[in-house]
């Protein structure tokens, strides 16, 4: 039976027209499924009962548990969820201030980028609305998320439509009603993809840099090939980050690889007057890969040299790496069930 999941009020409306149910009746589903996480229709007691019986026959809710779930020494939780295309994980981060989810939009990922271990799966397939919202409301502690990053399994802008009515669902009032400034989704930079989401959202951007030079970006990250760093750059330029919307560039640092002065020197040439912020990234060791992590000293004198630059540059904190929950670590060998 079709799902509701993943809905937004306009298609709800649809559904109860044609189960010629009164207009108002599609907003209270939609405040069920997503403000009550209701996941019976018998749960939803201020719609007729034969209203309800009638949903029963031809809908499901389709909200479905994780399968698994393991926790970091430092509070890190990763959820292994089944998806129509495969296993997908998904991570939740608690801090003082906030409740993070990172989200997965894929079952592994096209990019292909050599230090990332979901690229070294191959691709099943893209998950849907549904499968993306079923992540938020199905983890321990659903109601006390705060923000949510799509930076988990897969490429955002690969599946760019599901992506913008997953945040439709968490932006909108009859959805979850969350702010979009406490939404980021993360790109290795597919224009088309997101120059839409630029348009349609007012979500934070943040685009995967890793190295600011053409040829080594490529050995790194095939995509580097049809869209280049410098052309994403200049694209992005003609959006506005002068306000609210944050836009920030990642930069997974390996040892001996960009982390030198030429790096970081290239790195304030590319970006140097653009309103934006640089995330220096801890490289977590991934199999197969001959990368290293460079030492802390390395870490905070590239940090420093970028500030010093006219660039805010940070070193985002590591998390969950013992039970490989971090950066450039999702990766599951689970078999579809």
């Amino acid at each position: 039976m079709e799902i509701l999941l993943g809905k937004n009020l306009a298609e709800i409306q649809a559904i109860t027209r044609k189960l010629a149910m009164p207009d108002f009746t599609a907003k209270q589903i939609a405040q069920w499924i997503y403000a009550k996480r209701a996941t019976d229709f018998e749960q939803m007691t201020n719609i007729s009962v034969k209203n309800r019986e009638l949903l029963a026959e031809n809908y499901i809710i389709g909200r479905k548990n994780y399968d698994l779930v393991t926790t970091s020494a430092d509070g890190t939780q990763k959820y292994l969820f089944n998806t129509k295309n495969g296993f997908v994980e998904t991570v939740y981060l608690p801090e003082t201030d906030r409740n993070t989810l990172c989200i997965s939009c894929q079952a592994g990922c096209k990019m292909n980028c050599v230090f990332c271990m979901t690229g070294k799966m191959g691709f099943s397939g893209s998950l849907f609305s549904s499968e993306i919202i079923n992540q938020i409301l199905s983890v321990e502690n659903s109601e006390k998320l705060t923000n949510f990053v799509f930076m988990g399994m897969g490429e955002p802008f690969d599946n760019t439509a599901q992506i913008i009515q997953a945040i439709d669902v968490i932006t909108s009032p009859w959805g979850l009603a969350l702010s979009p400034h406490r939404i980021t989704v993360s790109s290795v930079g597919i224009m088309r993809g997101m120059k839409e989401f630029l348009e349609k959202t007012d979500c934070h951007l943040a685009i995967s840099l890793h190295n600011p030079f053409h040829e080594e970006r490529f050995a790194m990250m095939p995509i580097e090939k049809a869209y280049p760093i410098e052309k994403i750059v200049t694209e992005l330029k003609k959006f506005d980050f002068s306000h609210q919307r944050r836009l920030s560039f990642e930069y997974i640092m390996f040892d001996g690889i960009n982390d030198t002065q030429r790096h970081a020197t290239g790195i304030v040439k590319l970006l140097r007057g653009f309103p934006c912020r640089v995330n220096l990234i801890r490289f977590h060791k991934a199999e197969g890969v001959d990368y290293q992590s460079p030492s802390q000293e390395k870490m905070e004198w590239f940090r420093d040299y970028i500030s010093n630059n006219q660039l805010i540059c940070t070193i985002r904190r590591s998390r969950g790496e013992d039970i490989s929950a971090a950066c450039g670590q999702l990766k599951t060998e689970q078999n579809q069930s």
